[in-house]
């Protein structure tokens, strides 16, 4: 019941995060082009183009979680393979972003950070619980009832199997 929204929700906050960190990198690496100042002796064409690069690679990263979240919410069905190892992996940068949040930006990116993770945990953790325990092959028909309604199989207290008393025989 919960599954397909909180899939959708996901796609949707992975998408904008994907262009947030991808146009927040771009802005930087437009700040330090125009700065034209180096910093330790790197060249600052070679630190914008990076941070342009770097900004791209990592929103892309994000919209392919997204991608991989959007296709869960429309097949409602669990990620499996390639894609359940990318929200995986999204969760735990989302846990080293938060820890790093908290000290460089402040609580409110960390409670960001930390409700993303949960958000993927929860897409990740509520597809697991949707698999339906296995009966046993040699389980009995009937729900476990003999034809008599006693349990099939065995005694009730779990000893070895009841075997009925014999008939009587009359000459």
């Amino acid at each position: 019941m919960v599954r397909r929204p909180v899939a959708w929700v996901v796609a949707v906050v992975l998408f904008t995060e994907a262009l947030g960190i991808a146009a927040v990198n771009w802005f930087l690496g437009v700040v330090v082009d125009r700065q034209d100042m180096s910093l330790a002796g790197l060249d600052p064409n070679v630190m914008s183009v990076s941070s342009k690069v770097g900004g791209l690679v990592f929103g892309a990263y994000f919209a392919l979680c997204g991608l991989v979240a959007l296709l869960v919410a429309v097949r409602d069905r669990a990620p499996a393979g390639f894609g359940r190892i990318l929200l995986i992996s999204a969760a735990v940068v989302h846990a080293l972003l938060g820890a790093l949040a908290w000290g460089l930006v402040g609580w409110t990116a960390f409670l960001f950070m930390v409700v993303v993770l949960g958000l993927i945990v929860l897409l990740l953790m509520t597809y697991d619980a949707r698999t339906a325990p296995q009966e046993p092959a040699d389980a009995a028909p009937d729900g476990g009832k003999g034809g008599d309604g006693s349990p099939a199989g065995g005694s009730p207290a779990g000893g070895s199997p009841v075997t009925p008393p014999p008939a009587p025989t009359t000459p």
